[in-house]
């Protein structure tokens, strides 16, 4: 219930539009480079995992790692693989999209990087902790998929192979 009334409120609330793009050329390019912005917590998680595997007391390297440094790798894997569903699911969704909703793409974006920042913060913290950030994560991400099947199959069938 979070999710879209955040996206709603930052979508009526916040004060920039989307610029026009009227091929599907340019809204490709635009989601892309939305998305450099999703690799953030990433990136910033695999420097994190580094430093932790770097600064662990481990002697053996292939030994057994220490809680603090499979948190971190284990963040950084699960983050990749959904961030491979979101890229793909958005630049479909780009595609789908009228000019005046193009705002979401941005706002999906930040949503995304939020809520896999408070995933890797409440799992740090413990396990029991990680599902609202991974809902917040996967809720948009299963809406996304639902719409662009939705598209596919209904909206434009005739153009589903073109």
């Amino acid at each position: 219930l979070l999710c879209p009334c955040l996206i709603y409120g930052a979508y009526i609330f916040l004060p920039f539009d989307a610029p026009l793009l009227p091929t599907v050329s340019a809204r490709l390019v635009y989601t892309l480079r939305c998305a450099t912005f999703a690799t953030f917590p990433i990136v910033l998680g695999m420097i994190v995992s580094g430093i932790s595997r770097l600064c662990s007391s481990a002697l053996e390297p292939f030994g057994e790692l220490q809680r603090e440094v499979e948190i971190h790798r284990t963040y950084v894997s699960q983050s990749v693989h959904l961030f491979i569903l979101y890229f793909f699911n958005m630049a479909v969704l780009a595609t789908y999209l009228p000019q005046e909703l193009l705002k979401l793409v941005p706002l999906l974006t930040g949503l995304f990087a939020i809520s896999r920042l408070i995933f890797w913060m409440s799992y740090a913290i413990g396990r029991s902790f990680r599902a609202f950030g991974f809902s917040m994560t996967f809720l948009p991400l299963l809406a996304m998929l639902l719409w662009n099947l939705y598209g596919m199959f209904v909206l434009e069938p005739e153009n589903l192979l073109s």
